[in-house]
């Protein structure tokens, strides 16, 4: 065997080892995807549903060329399940300063969940381009100290 193919076949040996460790890996972390959920006509209502002091779920509805709601206010510490779904084209949403990116979609639902443990205005924009006023569409999470929720 020539030294050059000892060496290709120990370097795609080890690549491939490492490939494998990877998803190896990945498989046993917490990813938190978005998930899908079945369609339903209620979702098309924009709503902010207070669970109990610390939980909120926010029916979040996408169309030309704004969010609704606009503004979400909740406490520090807060745990809020987003859900979101589309009149109309396919948008994007995009939380600043936290790990949320999803897409709103026409007969689709996707929620996620997001704690804010931090005071604060999050901004959500979309990033997915939907027309002429796209640079336009956003909506904020607004985290307040006070408690008066």
């Amino acid at each position: 065997m020539d030294p050059y193919e000892r060496k290709i076949i120990l370097i795609t040996g080890a690549v491939l080892s490492l490939f494998i460790f990877s998803i190896l890996y990945a498989r046993n972390r917490n990813n938190d995807l978005p998930e899908c959920l079945p369609y339903n006509k209620a979702y098309l209502e924009p709503k902010i549903t207070r669970l109990d002091e610390k939980t909120y779920q926010v029916y979040m509805v996408a169309q030309m060329w704004q969010f609704q709601p606009a503004q979400i206010e909740v406490p520090v510490g807060s745990e809020v399940d987003f859900f979101v779904t589309s009149k109309d084209v396919v948008h994007g949403l995009h939380i600043n300063d936290k790990d949320v990116n999803m897409m709103a979609i026409y007969g689709n639902i996707n929620k996620t969940t997001v704690k804010f443990e931090k005071a604060g205005i999050y901004k959500i924009t979309c990033h997915e381009y939907c027309g002429i006023g796209h640079q336009s569409m956003q909506a904020e999470v607004i985290v307040n100290e006070s408690s008066k929720y």
